[in-house]
């Protein structure tokens, strides 16, 4: 199941993860690419029995080390088994190079050949560059919000936030995922066009920090909407960390009102919008997506 790529001027190889000292380098994986603090990454011992026992880890090795890696299972719920992806973590070193996408490829794979054609995982919907690449880039379809999923964790990404989510559904064999796959994305102009076509269910300004902050949150009412998020959390954090809670609320009530309403993600785009770079969900209303 080995595969390798050339990630910059190394030459990269992708597959399970099989000793202990691999298992025991995930954990190096995760202190470093979440920043733990007080929480403890999941062990060597569990990570080997997940292996081992219907769940699959996939890794990214280096000459020297493992660069990243990928750990899923089985899930199920009242009428469908999938595939959970709990965690992708990739060192910083190495983050940027296609490492992340390279994994998410190949997990797909596997799980086709195992006989499924779902993976599910969750991720902060504030974090822009998760978003990006979970619905932009791999073309999954967030369909539900989890308001303090995990409850208070201890590792810098997020420290002082509550631990929201969204649920996100990867639907392997769908034609969109396999054209994101494939690289097609809209245009730029279409993102822009959408953004100012869509409903603003939060409203945002410029604060004093030079950075736009939450003003008001609205009830969807039109057949499109978007849901603006930061483009930089980290930023956010570091020049106006007032604001942080104040996102975190403000799209956890756009989003909760607009998925009641019925309303879905349809994709997430990065615009320029009056040479502003703004980033955000764009949602469609079902009914209205159905008939088109």
């Amino acid at each position: 199941m080995a595969e390798s790529t050339q990630g910059g001027r190394v030459a990269l190889e992708f597959r399970r993860l099989d000793t202990p000292e691999e298992f025991r380098a995930a954990e190096e994986v995760q202190r470093l690419a979440w920043g733990l603090t007080t929480d403890a990454p999941v062990p060597a011992p569990l990570l080997r029995a997940i292996q081992d026992n219907g769940g699959l880890i996939l890794g990214a090795f280096a000459p020297e080390a493992l660069v990243g890696f990928t750990l899923g299972f089985l899930g199920r719920d009242a009428t469908k088994i999938y595939h959970y992806s709990h965690m992708t973590g990739v060192r910083p070193a190495a983050q940027n190079r296609q490492v992340g996408f390279a994994l998410k490829s190949l997990q797909r794979l596997e799980v086709l050949r195992s006989g499924l054609d779902e993976i599910r995982w969750t991720f902060d919907p504030l974090q822009a560059k998760n978003a990006f690449f979970n619905v932009r880039r791999l073309g999954g379809q967030p369909d539900r919000y989890y308001p303090r999923y995990y409850g208070p964790m201890g590792d810098r990404l997020n420290e002082g936030l509550d631990t929201d989510r969204l649920r996100l559904v990867w639907s392997l064999r769908h034609p969109r995922v396999e054209a994101r796959l494939r690289g097609g994305h809209p245009e730029a102009a279409q993102d822009e066009s959408r953004w100012r076509e869509s409903q603003a269910l939060v409203e945002t300004a410029i604060g004093s920090s030079g950075l736009r902050r939450p003003v008001t949150v609205h009830r969807p009412d039109q057949p499109r909407a978007q849901i603006e998020i930061p483009v930089d959390l980290e930023s956010v954090r570091t020049r106006d960390g007032g604001s942080t809670r104040r996102w975190r609320e403000t799209t956890r009530e756009a989003f909760t009102s607009a998925f009641a309403a019925g309303y879905r993600v349809d994709d997430f785009a990065r615009p320029t919008i009056a040479d502003e770079p703004r980033c955000g969900y764009l949602l469609v209303r079902t009914e209205d997506a159905d008939a088109a």
